[in-house]
């Protein structure tokens, strides 16, 4: 089921309200991708300027392990926000803060994917917040937007994480990760492709049994890999 929000009221009475039951989880300010209703489709933009923001929050508490005089052992949960694209152009790659890969080529010198940093705590009232420019969707395929536990145990149900796209217009599109897998230390999130140069969203909450190299396979994204760090 897609749901396709660019010709729905912007004003009205019903503004900030839940849609009724049967609307797939639809408001006039929200839009909540459910395993029912997974996409949602932008309008198309043409020349428009501005970022689509994917913003990643989570909590980061995780199970304290109380060593000698109560000192913490362990850690709590970090999850990193990333990324797999391909261009028109064929190019791929990824963009995450594990080997400092910040940000995607672009035209002129503009990234078309940027990530604005890394969280470590999930304390950040921010979170993680990654940008795609709208003004070179034209050179976008197709993004594979994930999580990964960098650090701690896969307590999915513990991080209760959420990721929000913020077009530049229309109401925000939500998916939240409320399905877990402790055997997973990856989750992909949604898939956004460009079709007929409208961008695309697809959730996903897919988790995978492997780190970046396991999405890949499973997303058929082809790229070599290596072990990296920040």
């Amino acid at each position: 089921m897609a749901i396709d929000y660019s010709k729905r009221p912007t004003s009205g009475g019903q503004s900030g309200k839940e849609g009724q039951p049967g609307q797939g989880g639809v408001s006039l300010s929200k839009v909540t991708l459910t395993k029912s209703a997974p996409t949602v489709s932008l309008a198309k933009r043409g020349n428009a300027t501005g970022h689509l923001r994917v913003n990643l929050n989570w909590t980061a508490r995780g199970t304290e392990i109380r060593g000698l005089f109560g000192r913490k052992k362990g850690s709590d949960i970090d999850l990193d926000l990333a990324c797999m694209y391909e261009f028109t152009d064929g190019t791929k790659g990824i963009v995450q803060a594990l080997g400092n890969a910040f940000q995607s080529p672009g035209a002129g010198g503009a990234p078309v994917i940027r990530l604005d940093g890394d969280d470590r705590s999930g304390s950040s009232t921010g979170g993680e917040n990654m940008f795609i420019d709208l003004a070179q969707t034209q050179h976008i395929r197709r993004i594979l937007v994930f999580t990964f536990i960098y650090q701690g145990t896969p307590n999915w149900a513990a991080a209760d994480a959420v990721v929000t796209l913020y077009p530049v217009s229309g109401p925000e599109i939500e998916v939240r990760l409320d399905e877990s897998d402790p055997r997973s230390p990856s989750c992909v999130i949604a898939v956004i492709e460009n079709v007929d140069g409208e961008l695309v969203v697809r959730r996903e909450v897919r988790y995978i049994q492997g780190n970046q190299s396991a999405v890949d396979r499973a997303y058929g994204w082809g790229m070599n890999w290596t072990p990296g760090r920040k």
